[in-house]
This record gives C-alpha cells, sequence and structure tokens, in this order.
C-alpha cells in the first residue's frame, strides 16, 4: 500500500499543475452515507468505518475523486469492492473546517464513473477532535470570541460536532473556502447544500469504553433515531442510533454530556447541573407560545428539543426544531421569539428554505405582535430590512427567491414577504393555504404561490413574479400629488397620485390624517407605475402616510406629504 501511495505522489509530482490543480473536487455528490462512529470523550477520539456512495455530478466520466474530512482526522483506508484503492493524501486550507484545514484524500476509482452514474466506497477514518478556532483566529478575531463562535469538540464534560461549515466529522467534497474573501465560504456551502440536496445518513454512534452499568451522559442530535439506554425518563448514551434527512438544509449535529431533564408536552430541555430553573422558565415559556404557532401551522410534527452547551458565551446554533444553546443566561436569549422559531420548524416541513426558515421568522413577527400589538411586530421586521437591497447585477436580478441559499433572503426578505401577503388576503385564507401545503407535493417551485392564490379571488402572479420568482428588488413609494375638496355634504374628497419609483410592485397602506382622526386605504402600486384613487375624509385632510412599515422600501425618507388647503 505504501508503495502504492508513493507511486502516485510521484506521479503527482511528474505530472504538476495538469495533475494536481485541475481536480475538480465537486465532480461528485455523496448522495448517502451509512456510518459506524465510535465517541471516546476521554480520549478526545472519533473513530469512523462505513459506506459511502457517490454520485458523478459532470458531464463527462471520472476517474479521480477526492474526499474532505477535517484536517485533525486521518485517513486509513478507502475500498471499492472489498479491494484497496490506491490515493494520496494531502493538507487542503478550507474554512469550512474549524481548523481552517482539511485532510483531502486524493482516490483512484477502480474504473471510470460515467455521468450520473454511482460507486459504492467503504471508508475508514480516524484522529480527535479538540476545541480549536484557528480559522477564526487568523482573520484576526479575538481567541475569547473565535472559541465562543467554533465550540465544536469532543470532551468528557461536553462533546458537542455541528457539521459542514463548522466540523467536517464525515466526508465532504468541496473547493476552497475562506472567511478572508467576501462570501467565499457562503457560496461553497451554497454549492455543497445544492449538491447534497436529498442525500442521506445514518449513523450509529458507540462509546466503546462504557457498559451500561457506567453510562451517565445522554446523546442527543438533530436527526430521527433512537438512543440505546434509557435511565429516569432520558437516553444514556452508550450507543445510538440517528438518521438524517435532506442534508442540504440540516448539518448533521449531535452532542453528548451529561445532563438533566425538563420534559413539557410539548418540549424537552436538556440541562447541565445547577441551570435547571433557568431550563424550566425556558420549557414553560415554550408551552404558552405552542397555542398561537398552533393555531396558525398546526400542531408540531416533532418535540422540539434544546440543549445546554457549557460557555454561557457560546454562540446558538438551531437547526429546525433541535436547538443548542447556553443556558447560563438565558433571560437575553431564550425568549417567546426563541420558542416561536423553534415550535414552526417542528410544525412546518420544507426542503424550500423561503418556506421553512421564511415561515419561522414571520411567527415571531406574529408572537411579538399578539404580545405587544402590531407596531412591535413593524419594528422587529424594520430591524431586519438593512438585509434587503437592490439587485447590483443583472444575474441578482435574476435570483429568486425559491431557489436562493443567501440567508439573509431567505430568512429576513422572506418574512416580509409572508407578513406582505397576510395583509393582502388576510389570515383565515393564509392559515388555510399553509395547511394545505405537504413537502412530498412540492414538485416545483409555483406550488406554494398556486396554493395562496387558491384561497383568494385576487390575481397575485405579479406580486410572486417581483418577490418569490424573481428579485426585483424594492418599491420607492412617494406621493406625487394630492388635492382636497369640500363635498355638498360637507365632507372632503382627497385625489391622490402615488408614484412607485421602485422596480417591485407592492400593496401599501396609505393612512390620511385629519382633525380628529385619520383614515388607511390599502393601495397596489405596480413597479415604476403611478395609481390616482380618492378617499373620502370627515375633516379637512392635512397629511398622508405612505407605509407604516409593512412593506419593505428602498427609501422611507420621501412617505410623507402635507395637504394644501381644500379646494371649495
Amino acid at each position: 500500500m505504501k508503495s502504492a501511495v508513493k507511486s502516485l505522489c510521484l506521479l503527482c509530482v511528474l505530472c504538476g499543475a495538469s495533475f494536481c490543480y485541475s481536480l475538480d473536487r465537486e465532480a461528485f455528490s455523496i448522495t448517502e452515507y451509512v456510518l459506524n462512529v465510535q465517541v471516546d470523550p476521554e480520549q478526545h477520539r472519533l473513530g469512523v468505518r462505513g459506506k459511502i456512495t457517490l454520485r458523478n455530478d459532470t458531464p463527462t466520466p471520472q476517474k479521480i475523486a477526492v474526499l474532505q474530512i477535517s484536517s485533525s482526522l486521518d485517513w486509513r483506508a478507502i475500498r471499492a469492492a472489498d479491494k484497496m484503492l490506491q490515493f494520496v493524501t494531502q493538507p487542503y486550507t478550507s474554512d469550512i473546517d474549524h481548523t481552517g484545514s482539511l485532510s483531502e484524500a486524493i482516490v483512484t476509482l477502480p474504473q471510470e464513473i460515467a455521468p450520473h452514474a454511482t460507486i459504492d466506497l467503504d471508508i475508514a477514518y480516524e484522529g480527535v477532535v479538540l476545541l480549536d478556532a484557528t480559522r477564526l483566529t487568523r482573520i484576526g478575531t479575538p481567541e475569547d470570541s473565535a472559541k465562543s463562535s467554533d465550540w465544536d469538540q469532543i470532551d468528557e464534560k461536553f462533546t458537542g460536532l455541528r457539521g459542514v461549515g463548522y466540523v467536517a466529522w464525515y466526508p465532504i467534497a468541496t473547493e476552497v473556502a475562506s472567511l478572508s474573501e467576501g462570501n467565499s465560504l457562503f457560496e461553497v456551502l451554497a454549492r455543497w447544500k445544492t449538491r447534497e440536496a436529498g442525500s442521506q445518513m445514518k449513523v450509529s454512534f458507540q462509546n466503546p469504553n462504557l457498559t451500561s452499568d457506567e453510562i451517565t451522559s445522554t446523546m442527543l442530535c438533530n436527526g430521527k433515531g433512537i438512543q440505546g439506554v434509557s435511565r429516569e425518563g432520558t437516553a444514556r448514551f452508550q450507543w445510538a442510533q440517528c438518521s438524517y434527512v435532506d442534508l442540504a438544509h440540516s448539518a448533521p449535529t449531535f452532542v453528548i454530556a451529561i445532563y438533566g431533564v425538563v420534559d413539557r408536552p410539548s418540549n424537552a430541555v436538556f440541562n447541565f447541573s445547577g441551570h435547571a430553573v433557568a431550563a424550566e422558565a425556558y420549557a414553560d415559556e415554550t408551552e404558552r407560545v405552542v397555542p398561537l404557532i398552533a393555531d396558525w401551522f398546526g400542531n408540531p410534527r416533532e418535540k422540539p428539543q434544546t440543549a445546554d452547551l457549557p460557555d454561557a458565551s457560546a454562540a446558538s446554533f438551531e437547526s429546525r426544531a433541535f436547538l443548542l444553546t447556553p443556558l447560563a443566561d438565558s433571560a437575553a436569549k431564550l425568549t417567546g421569539l426563541t420558542a416561536a422559531h423553534q415550535l414552526t420548524h417542528a410544525s412546518v416541513l420544507s426542503f424550500r428554505p423561503w418556506i421553512e426558515e421564511g415561515l419561522a421568522h414571520f411567527a415571531q413577527a406574529l408572537y411579538l405582535e399578539n404580545q405587544k400589538g402590531r407596531q412591535a411586530a413593524l419594528d422587529y421586521m424594520g430591524a431586519h430590512r438593512s438585509a434587503l437591497t437592490a439587485p447590483n447585477s443583472e444575474d441578482e436580478a435574476k435570483q429568486s427567491l425559491v431557489d436562493t441559499t443567501n440567508e439573509q433572503l431567505y430568512r429576513s426578505k422572506a418574512m416580509c414577504v409572508w407578513w406582505m401577503l397576510r395583509d393582502m388576503i388576510g389570515d383565515a385564507a393564509l392559515k388555510k393555504a399553509i395547511a394545505s401545503y405537504k413537502p412530498e407535493q412540492d414538485a416545483d417551485p409555483t406550488h406554494m404561490p398556486r396554493l395562496i392564490a387558491a384561497q383568494t379571488q385576487r390575481d397575485l402572479q405579479w406580486f410572486f413574479d417581483d418577490w418569490v420568482y424573481r428579485d426585483r428588488g424594492l418599491p420607492d413609494f412617494k406621493v406625487e400629488s394630492a388635492f382636497a375638496a369640500s363635498t355638498p355634504t360637507k365632507s372632503f374628497l382627497l385625489t391622490i397620485t402615488l408614484d412607485n419609483l421602485g422596480t417591485a410592485g407592492a400593496e401599501v397602506p396609505v393612512t390620511i390624517k385629519f382633525a380628529g382622526g385619520e383614515v388607511t386605504k390599502r393601495i397596489e402600486v405596480r413597479g415604476k407605475s403611478k395609481t390616482t384613487f380618492r378617499v373620502e375624509t370627515p375633516a379637512s385632510p392635512k397629511e398622508i402616510r405612505v407605509n407604516d412599515g409593512s412593506v419593505p422600501e428602498r427609501d422611507m425618507t420621501n412617505n410623507t406629504f402635507k395637504v394644501g388647503p381644500p379646494q371649495n
């Protein structure tokens, strides 16, 4: 084996750039993982044996495959059909792993793999996973802050590993990702998620050094599975099985720690010693939010789980209904907002982020409205509006909300889109549309918009074209003119011309203020268009205010118009 590896290394040297630097690292997707994982917290060790399925996603046959794991792990063997394959290992600098580097295996396959064809490989690798924030500290992040962000590790007090983008504890294949180069990391992650859409992973976890009499630790994962041994109603880790589906939207994650648990009908909170009071407070708050979320999105499909992190300053991590967050100082972090988000993920399942994440953020705005009124919800959405800017190129203009991998868009923009739809068609109609959504029936991007359109007599195609199917930027409303005239009935008729200087259309609330009150009318104005309408008021109109903050807008400094004296 060693001679074969040396030969391939020599070939690499002789061929130079034609071999080493023309590798297509993203030629193959990994469509299935079946892994046996041994976790030894006392030794900080991870040992993996298993099988993966590679699919050639290129239009040409491929003979070379690239497999990557964290740089703290070492490749031991790669086989196909029980035959050892030749491979070269090398370090590969990439911030897709917390160490800032990957252990890369360049594998010579037994034969060329045709386009769309697959090959099964048996793999083995092992090593240690320590707390490591190299990728952050080398770009200038203070060490304490870096470790609070990249807290992944295997340790006897706490083991927590998040997947690709944090720790490559399972094989991946990506081009270089750099935190110092703009959005490089997010772009590489986005491509990986697109390629891995529909991929599945089955993992059997074991702690090789524990017997059933010694089991004290709880293991949790963000997939579906069973824990091998139970005591006092909680899972105690000796062995466990987890299944992860749709790796594009849920990085496989697991934690192992000595936890207590606060178990409520609709959620469970796993906590470290001394944090039980905080855990109970969050569990009870979650229960109080359940009726609101169930009214909008139905009863939860699964029971949300929250797990404590040992570092009080650690950054929270959420994966659908699974939340990792420090409970030591929970007052500022764990509120009804967090519960609303988590419960919505437990109720709504979709592989489209604008639906799944967008609705979870929309639910947070609903919670604030329920607790503090509409203005609190509008203020919350306004705080997220800075993420919404006009596209600066034709490519961005073609980027649709249904296909985007930009988190700011499928979280912040989608939240605003759902709120606008609610204002346009009403609560009852939108609830019915959401209730009728089934992810297994979602065969194309128009599926959810068609469900929404079916609940109203209005033509909403223009709205979906501007906000969902394309990114046409934002509207920009301005009152071009307004004239008031008295009527024989001693009321006043106000004629308003409203101009939308932006490229996206919207239905916007227009409020007319007069002595003793105000009246609001919702007006639809398409992009780069004007509309004229009339409003009758019981007293002389004084001021017009366009947009209460419910519609994302490019410029809101020109939304107020003073009305002149009425004409007789």
